[in-house]
């Protein structure tokens, strides 16, 4: 048995279902879980004692999408500023001649920039396996590295021949695409309550995949019992394609296939309609919003304050690092909470509300009810982040962290395990894997 006090935190942003907030309060863990949260707790003989005096604790973040692997191709010259399908055009040669190894680095990398920044449980969308890439390529580096980990299987099927986006090199045959998803599924995905790993099915978006593997692959899901995922409704080429292609707007068209309901999220949304909006919102249908993204894109800005209000479950997502091009999650929620600043007025969103998206929303996005919150009984996930600093000097509310700072935490716990301590991955040599990851990287150019 494993046992961590965290003793006398300045305050505990709890966002449990009454949204407490704690001061000079511990938290107990005990393999893995929240034991006890209160004053003054007694540590049992032989428990590590964590002093986080003056500190600030939040339930790990929760990225709702990423691409992993495009943290080998940040700022690649001809794709800085792009829009969505010129930027892909321009990135798909480069990624045809990913190996096993670029996919596990490339992950290990990404997944230790999200730890640093508060990050406890991600998701992952790789839906391209060039030269014998795999999905558990990444599944192995989260492993390593030791967050909670969220795979989908994508896949693209329709090449340029055939009037897709990707090259024809990138695309695979749709029942060799299924069967994939049937074995990791099958070798990896642990439905228990507290699971490390999670497999989900993920054909990569509309323009890529056949309508066909769209209703197979919910289907498929829904006999696995595993949740379902998507790029949909991304800028303004996304819908009309959807409306040139299928006659219909992208949440029509996701509803049509079966690719509604709470075993679903899509990534992105930027231009859903009301209709689409009330659709989701009836469906418990997830959105993951990822603003950095849709920024740097040129996207736009999504409706979070629309689906917020309207009750669609929303949490967020770092996306791909060669389209963001950082990975750090609580500057996503700090971006989500200007952005609708700046469409809607100051008071459109609040610090509180951001940090719940990035915590307690995702967690609901990816079904995730034992992770997103610091109450008893739920995953010890936790985030500490050191209100000591420069960039807390002055602060008069530090449980508003998006206001002012830091942006990295002092540590980070996973299932109770020390992930992050005193600012450093524990789990991994991080400066081989950063050497390697830049390695790789000039071969590449």
């Amino acid at each position: 048995m494993t046992v961590t006090l965290l003793r006398g935190a300045g305050t505990i942003l709890t966002m449990d279902d009454t949204r407490r907030e704690l001061a000079g309060e511990d938290i107990l863990i005990r393999d893995g879980v929240i034991a006890a949260i209160g004053p003054a707790l007694q540590a049992p003989e032989g428990a590590d004692v964590v002093d986080v005096s003056g500190c600030l604790m939040t339930p790990g973040l929760v990225n709702t999408h990423h691409h992993l692997y495009q943290s080998l191709t940040r700022a690649v010259p001809g794709g800085q500023d792009a829009l969505l399908f010129g930027w892909l055009r321009t990135l798909y040669p480069i990624w045809q001649r990913f190996t096993p190894e670029h996919m596990f680095i490339s992950a290990q990398v990404g997944l230790a920039e999200l730890a640093l920044s508060g990050c406890t449980l991600s998701s992952d969308h790789l839906y391209l396996y060039p030269n014998g890439s795999r999905l558990e390529d990444t599944i192995h580096a989260a492993s390593e590295i030791g967050l909670r980990f969220h795979p989908t299987r994508g896949a693209m099927s329709i090449g340029e021949s055939a009037g897709g986006l990707p090259p024809d090199a990138l695309v695979e045959n749709e029942d060799a695409i299924l069967a994939d998803c049937i074995r990791v599924i099958d070798a990896f995905h642990d439905p228990a309550e507290g699971s490390m790993c999670r497999v989900g099915i993920a054909p990569c978006s509309p323009f890529s995949v056949s309508t066909d593997l769209m209703r197979n692959a919910a289907v498929l899901a829904r006999d696995k019992g595993v949740m379902l995922h998507t790029h949909l409704a991304e800028n303004d080429e996304d819908i009309a394609y959807s409306l040139e292609t299928f006659g219909c707007r992208p949440g029509q068209y996701a509803e049509s296939l079966g690719w509604v309901g709470e075993d679903v999220w899509h990534a992105h949304c930027v231009k859903l309609d009301p209709s689409e909006i009330a659709l989701f919102a009836s469906t418990g249908t997830g959105v993951a919003h990822c603003p950095c993204s849709n920024c740097r894109l040129g996207s736009g800005i999504a409706p979070l304050r629309a689906m917020r209000d309207a009750g669609v479950p929303v949490g967020l997502g770092v996306d791909g690092s060669a389209s963001n091009d950082a990975g750090n999650l609580v500057l996503e929620a700090r971006q989500a909470m200007l952005l609708q600043r700046v469409a809607l007025g100051a008071d459109a969103m609040s610090a509180r509300e951001a940090l719940e998206i990035a915590t307690r929303g995702g967690a609901d996005v990816l079904g995730r009810p034992d992770c997103g919150r610091l109450a008893v009984g739920k995953r010890a996930d936790i985030a500490i982040w050191d209100m000591s600093g420069v960039h807390a000097a002055g602060s008069w509310d530090h449980a508003a962290l998006l206001l002012a700072g830091p942006t990295t935490v002092r540590d980070l716990f996973v299932n109770g395990r020390g992930v992050v301590r005193e600012g450093q991955i524990t789990t991994v040599d991080l400066e081989g894997v950063i050497r390697r990851q830049n390695e790789l990287a000039v071969k590449l150019g």
